[in-house]
């Protein structure tokens, strides 16, 4: 055993303030660059053929590349977090942003950029092993509100990259983009290695390479057809094909992780109540945020002459999104409060009704801009509550060489759901459409349909988590 592996083993030595607040800093900034950049290139994809000289399907791989290198890299890397260190791979994480942003920051040939999109998605990891980090090195009366903060970070993300990718779009060439995201990466990259400590105790043990091959090619056949049933259409026999083959892979890779002494996910962990019932309203929440995010822009740029939009610009069909952003980040710390006074699974159902509430006001109240912008602020408000008390459900119900594993599998089902907003709302708004000379463009009532499909699926969360017990805190027994 090295050195390195004797200290991790050592009981943590937790950060005085001063320096936990710059721990928490660099880890934040971390998972906010992740964030930001699985969002930057949604609303800049119409005008990448004619910049890139190339297909709407090969431009589209730009968005798909990246969503399957992360759903790949997430449990896997969370599970290598728990077995060799937190801050290593989270090292390795927020690395591999900065090499794919740089790289399709210096190209235009569409296969590389793709390629650094897919690098770009293995760092998705960074928002799950910076909060098992955290958890570990922080001192224990700041856990809370920085987890909060870090897990709320993959919507605020998304909030903000829109906005910004629409002020690049009408003032610069796109590739800016990627130099933002390059340079916040490599800040918080140094930041990492020189401030933040490696965790305390690891799980050790063999690493599963059959169970990543299983589960990675499991995911890609899930993940690829929802991706792109919008091109291929329903009925096309590739999406079947895929799924029932994802079936299989699945049900194999289950029955060999019940079979080895060091399996890659947990099974019988993942099994537990409160982490599958916290896992299923993962799912639904991402979902819902999903559909907010290309429910809001679109429906804010989309032409008056639909009866319902206001036929803004790029910029402020993104700026429509930042009040749910600023929502999410100010009401973390606000819903730490609330976890540690209340309970996880009633804060997390609370924020499910807040962003049920926020759809509600989607389907009836949209006659102006500013009801718009507020409807979707209240979504981000509950989602920022909910995503705030998923982790620390998920770390209650966790054995402390698990945790990295268990919400690295926790940020899978929020990027799952977010796929199936995709797949879902992406079908119901090209299915009812009006005619405006020879453009189709989604109808009132399809935006309704998807805004009350997500007010049930958030209903449905809140319900979901009220069935999972509550532990009291430390505070509440006294």
């Amino acid at each position: 055993m090295t050195d390195q592996d004797l200290a991790a083993q050592q009981p943590p030595v937790r950060a005085s303030s001063r320096r936990a607040t710059l721990e928490l800093v660099f880890v934040g900034l971390g998972a906010l660059v992740v964030a930001l950049s699985q969002s930057l290139l949604i609303p800049v994809l119409s005008i990448l053929p004619a910049e890139l000289d190339t297909s709407a399907s090969n431009v589209n791989w730009l968005l798909t590349s990246t969503l399957l290198a992360a759903a790949v890299s997430v449990p896997i890397m969370g599970r290598l977090g728990d077995m060799f260190g937190k801050r290593r791979l989270l090292l390795v994480a927020v690395g591999a942003l900065v090499v794919g942003s740089l790289l399709t920051a210096v190209t235009d040939n569409i296969g590389l950029l793709i390629a650094g999109r897919a690098i770009q998605g293995c760092a998705a990891a960074a928002i799950p092993l910076g909060i098992s980090l955290l958890a570990a090195v922080l001192p224990r009366e700041k856990v809370g509100s920085a987890i909060a903060l870090v897990s709320a970070m993959l919507g605020i993300g998304g909030a903000l990259g829109l906005p910004i990718a629409g002020l690049v779009a009408e003032h610069a060439d796109f590739h800016v983009l990627f130099w933002i995201t390059f340079g916040a990466g490599l800040i918080a990259f140094v930041g990492i290695l020189t401030i933040v400590p490696e965790a305390p105790g690891r799980s050790g043990g063999r690493v599963d390479v059959i169970g990543a091959v299983l589960l990675a090619a499991a995911l890609i056949c899930l993940l690829l057809p929802l991706s792109q049933s919008s091109a291929w259409g329903w009925g096309d026999s590739r999406i079947w094909v895929l799924l029932a083959i994802s079936a299989v892979l699945v049900a194999v890779f289950g029955f060999s992780q019940m079979r080895i002494n060091d399996p890659l996910v947990d099974l019988r962990a993942l099994g537990r109540r409160p982490i599958v019932l916290t896992n299923m309203a993962s799912i639904l929440f991402g979902f819902a945020l999903f559909a907010s995010f290309i429910g809001t822009a679109s429906y804010v740029e989309a032409p008056e002459s639909t009866g319902y939009g206001f036929g803004s610009s790029l910029l402020v069909g993104g700026l429509a999104m930042l009040p749910g952003g600023i929502a999410m980040l100010l009401l973390s710390p606000v819903a730490a409060k609330l976890i540690e006074r209340r309970g996880a699974p009633q804060t997390l159902a609370l924020g499910a009704v807040i962003v049920a509430a926020g759809f509600l006001m989607r389907i009836v109240v949209h006659d102006s801009l500013w009801q718009v912008i507020v409807g979707s602020a209240i979504v981000g408000a509950g989602t920022g509550i909910g995503y705030a008390a998923m982790p620390a459900l998920i770390n209650a119900h966790t054995p402390g060489n698990e945790i990295a594993s268990a919400n690295g599998l926790n940020t899978l089902f929020r990027s799952l759901g977010s796929s199936l907003a995709s797949a879902i709302g992406g079908s119901i708004l090209a299915a009812n459409t009006v005619i405006l000379g020879n453009i189709a463009a989604p109808s009132l009532s399809a935006y309704q349909q998807l805004f009350a499909i997500c007010g049930g699926a958030a209903v449905l969360a809140a319900v979901l988590v009220l069935l999972i017990p509550h532990r009291p805190t430390a505070s509440q027994s006294h």
